[in-house]
């Protein structure tokens, strides 16, 4: 079985962090438009999500199903006061923490990763959700989170005219 994804979200991680550390103090706390997160608020995002999804892909391997609690994205964003943290700590924490969600996704069980698990709530978890009547993996939950990765990483760096995703 191909682990590509492991790869994948660390060589987004790693292509990221220059990156985002070249947005400057004000950019960094300045949201694109009304209503909408500053790059300090999508990376604390970001962070939230690997806080939930490290414990879901842990807890995974130890339930016969993929059903996990949600968390109010916005409440935990705003709780946190993500747009007064300090930008390169952000970056770090962000970074760190992902390093080590790829270390937990090399380290499980092939039959864990790619059994079929007919009992989930990935319908209302996953940023691509599957049908709730469908069997869902282990495998396709972990990718699913590095493209939710992927697509805040690109709101952020997009808005900074960053081409990250090139080459």
């Amino acid at each position: 079985m191909s682990r590509d994804f492991v790869a994948d979200l660390l060589t987004a991680v790693d292509r990221a962090v220059p990156a985002l550390l070249a947005l400057d103090d004000e950019r960094s706390r300045t949201p694109p438009a009304p209503g909408k997160w500053s790059p300090r608020e999508v990376i604390g995002h970001l962070v939230d999500s690997a806080s939930n999804n490290h414990q879901r892909f842990v807890r995974a391997q130890l339930q016969d199903d993929l059903v996990f609690p949600g968390y109010d994205q916005e409440a935990w964003v705003r709780l946190q006061r993500y747009a007064e943290s300090p930008w390169a700590d952000l970056v770090a924490l962000w970074a760190g923490f992902n390093r080590h969600i790829a270390h937990v996704m090399a380290a499980a069980p092939e039959d864990q990763l790619t059994r079929p698990r007919p009992r989930h709530n990935l319908h209302e978890l996953a940023w691509v959700a599957i049908p709730s009547h469908e069997p869902a993996t282990l495998e396709y939950f972990m990718r699913d989170y590095i493209g939710h990765l992927r697509h805040h990483l690109r709101q952020v760096l997009e808005v900074a005219d960053h081409p990250w995703l090139a080459g």
